[in-house]
């Protein structure tokens, strides 16, 4: 990919632009219905004016707009007399029309679309030429005969440069019709203001705290004096955990001191528990287990099995359908059932989606039995398909959100797996360059429109001279994004082996990723703060979604009583009721 660019879908939802700053509009799992309406008999309406693309609605005919490649380009009228643009007679893949538009250095160009094809349905891609006969994709939809579908997409320019804006099909029968096309630019600071502005709407509550005397009917307590303090916080945000801490105080203090949710990276794994046939060991599991429990750890279960063939045990390679069948029925119930219960997920059959051992030797429905069997052992933990590729890169169409979708629907149609609480499992191992936030953005939009909680399950970043920055980019991304309900990074110290992306060295002192984790673990907790009541025995604040301790003081007294309380999303507007005395 070249320097200067780097192209992917960008989402932002708004109808109007005030000055250079556009409104951006976040909720939990619904979003903005024209960022997933499908088949519309009209095109919907032109995002942001259609911004710096001229003749957006195609209004004016053709005008700002030329032929690109060969074909032809034609204008045409609906019956309801709504114009739009054709591409026909198409030779090329790349064959449609285009406009020519001037990037500015380091801003953000959301695209938008509404796009048809005249029969069937095909993929169309908006594509933007940067000279030299270079093409780079900035998303992709797959449009109907029939009904209008909106693309979104996006470029960001790390250099000021004039490029090409067309579409692309790679079935030439097609012809491409578009209409409604926008390009908005957007700065990074704007970025980052969309970005804070969803922490601030999705990860906290404004509340308001009301003291009175508890033996005098309720009379407010003017000027009480209060400490609050977040005991624990609302977002999972955890870590990946091995053996290695068995065996070191220095790491359980590391670990215990920044984390409350985590993975095993191996201890579960069936290779770990079950080397050789018949021999379960879950020694280092359930110590691992203990550990966590002990320190108000959450877990989650990775995995049951592991789709990937060169992950299974060696034993278990060269066993037949039959024996396979017998051997996994033992494994489920074996591993399941000890942990049920104590784990708020599991990823059931990881990597479903790339590979496929157990369908291969067991049926195309191995994994939805598996899924049912592990919900009929322990209803109470998410069960998540877990994969690699689908937020961190954009090239890999077998993990593409289109297809994670997809698989996630036939997984939990099947029948009797309707009620099980599913989880969607994205990894997160990003390589060492930059990271395509915007495509990762618009991956998550897509698998979020199921309306299924979305977990980043592995995060780790590959050495690199701007790793601790990178790392702090992608988890800012995730935790921003309304529909990622959890966090698991794939790090840790050095000591423990975590060298691809090391927290802290063989000494567990920070390494620069790790002052980037503690930075986020600080900014992402309510930090102690205290306070009075007003006249009328009220305060009010917005606080991070959580668990807090509220200690007062009388006035009068200098008595002090502590209580407990959390904050949820429920919680916007609600008033806490506390007393003294």
């Amino acid at each position: 990919m070249p320097l200067f660019l780097w192209l992917a879908f960008v989402f932002f939802y708004s109808g109007s632009v005030s000055g250079q700053i556009t409104q951006a509009v976040f909720s939990d799992v619904q979003y903005d219905a024209s960022a997933t309406t499908q088949c519309l008999a009209e095109p919907g309406s032109t995002f942001y004016g259609g911004g710096i693309i001229v003749n957006p609605e195609f209004s004016n005919g053709t005008a700002g707009w030329a032929l690109f490649g060969k074909g032809a380009m034609e204008e045409r009228i609906s019956s309801t007399k709504n114009r739009f643009m054709v591409a026909r007679n198409r030779k090329r893949p790349l064959d449609s029309f285009s406009q020519k538009v001037q990037l500015e250095k380091s801003k953000f160009y959301a695209f938008s679309a509404w796009i048809q094809v005249n029969e069937g349905s095909e993929t169309v891609s908006v594509v933007f030429g940067i000279g030299a006969g270079e093409f780079v994709s900035g998303g992709s939809i797959v449009a109907e005969q029939g009904c209008w579908s909106l693309l979104k997409g996006g470029v960001a320019a790390n250099s000021s440069s004039t490029v090409d804006v067309l579409f692309e099909s790679k079935n030439t029968s097609k012809e491409i019709w578009v209409d409604n096309v926008a390009l908005q630019p957007f700065s990074k600071k704007q970025w980052r203001f969309h970005q804070d502005e969803s922490i601030e709407k999705v990860r906290k509550s404004r509340v308001r705290f009301q003291i009175t005397y508890a033996n005098e009917r309720g009379i407010a307590v003017s000027g009480a004096k209060f400490l609050v303090k977040q005991t624990k916080p609302g977002f999972p945000f955890g870590c990946g955990m091995n053996f290695h801490i068995l065996e070191s105080t220095d790491y359980q203090n590391w670990f215990a001191s920044r984390f409350r949710f985590t993975t095993f990276t191996n201890a579960m794994k069936w290779y770990s528990t079950e080397e050789k046939q018949g021999q379960e060991n879950y020694t280092i599991a359930d110590a691992m287990a203990k550990f966590s429990q002990d320190n108000d750890i959450s877990i989650r279960g990775h995995n049951v099995f592991w789709d990937d063939p060169k992950y299974q045990p060696d034993w278990v390679k060269t066993l037949s359908p039959e024996d396979l069948r017998i051997a996994a029925e033992k494994r489920i119930n074996s591993v399941v059932s000890r942990y049920a219960g104590q784990l708020i997920a599991w990823d059931v059959v990881n990597e479903n989606l790339h590979f496929s051992f157990f369908e291969d030797n067991l049926g195309e429905n191995a994994s939805s039995i598996y899924y049912s069997k592990a919900y009929q052992l322990d209803p109470t933990p998410r069960m998540f398909l877990n994969e690699y590729n689908t937020v961190e890169y954009c090239g890999d169409e077998k993990v593409s959100p289109g297809n994670y979708k997809k698989r996630l629907e036939e997984i939990f149609s099947y029948p009797g797996n309707e009620d099980i609480l599913a989880g969607i499992g994205v990894q997160g191992h990003f390589g060492p360059g930059q990271p395509n936030l915007a495509y990762m953005r618009s991956s998550l939009e897509i698998l979020a429109t199921t309306g299924v909680p979305i977990w980043l399950t592995e995060v780790s970043v590959e050495p690199g001279a701007n790793q601790a920055q990178y790392l702090e980019e992608i988890l800012r991304e995730a935790y921003s994004h309304p529909a990622v309900k959890g966090i698991i990074m794939f790090a840790g110290p050095a000591y423990a082996g975590f060298n691809t992306t090391a927290l802290a060295d063989i000494n567990f002192n920070n390494t620069p990723a790790g002052d980037s984790v503690d930075s986020l673990i600080k900014e992402w907790k309510t930090q102690d703060f205290e306070a009075r009541t007003d006249d009328r025995g009220f305060f009010s604040t917005s606080l991070l979604h959580g668990e807090y301790e509220i200690t007062i003081t009388d006035p009068a007294t200098n008595c002090t009583s502590t209580s407990r309380f959390e904050v949820t999303r429920d919680s916007s507007g609600r008033t806490f009721h506390f007393q003294i005395g």
